[in-house]
């Protein structure tokens, strides 16, 4: 179950994690408002949704490491959010923002990170 856990605290981390570092790019087109903030505003816009972001995954990964008492080793926790990540950012930029494109390239570029994860499992 902490597994299960653990996962699920990563992805909730994660669509923070991608809000943080892209949705920016989506609230210039969407808000004037947010368009006319300086630099320093939109990085201080990211950092406040970056905080939750920690809020979820530093508690997953202390619940899913094996040394605290969780079911994956280190390299284990490291593929499996970068599956995560891609996973949430593929879904993100198909739905906010139109334009781009999953071409056949990312497809396989997905495919072979599912097969780093099966390497990594694999005994």
């Amino acid at each position: 179950m902490q597994g299960f856990y653990t996962i699920l605290l990563l992805v909730v981390s994660n669509i923070f994690m991608t809000c943080a570092w892209y949705g920016h790019l989506k609230m210039k087109q969407q808000f004037s408002w947010f368009e006319q903030l300086p630099l320093i505003g939109v990085i201080l816009f990211s950092w406040f949704l970056a905080f939750f972001e920690y809020c979820f995954q530093v508690p997953a990964n202390r619940m899913g490491f094996r040394e605290n008492g969780g079911p994956f080793n280190l390299i284990q926790l490291k593929v499996i959010q970068e599956v995560i990540t891609l996973v949430i950012f593929v879904a993100f930029s198909t739905i906010a923002f139109k334009g781009e494109s999953f071409k056949w390239n990312h497809a396989l570029a997905c495919v072979f990170l599912v097969a780093a994860v099966y390497l990594v499992f694999k005994k």
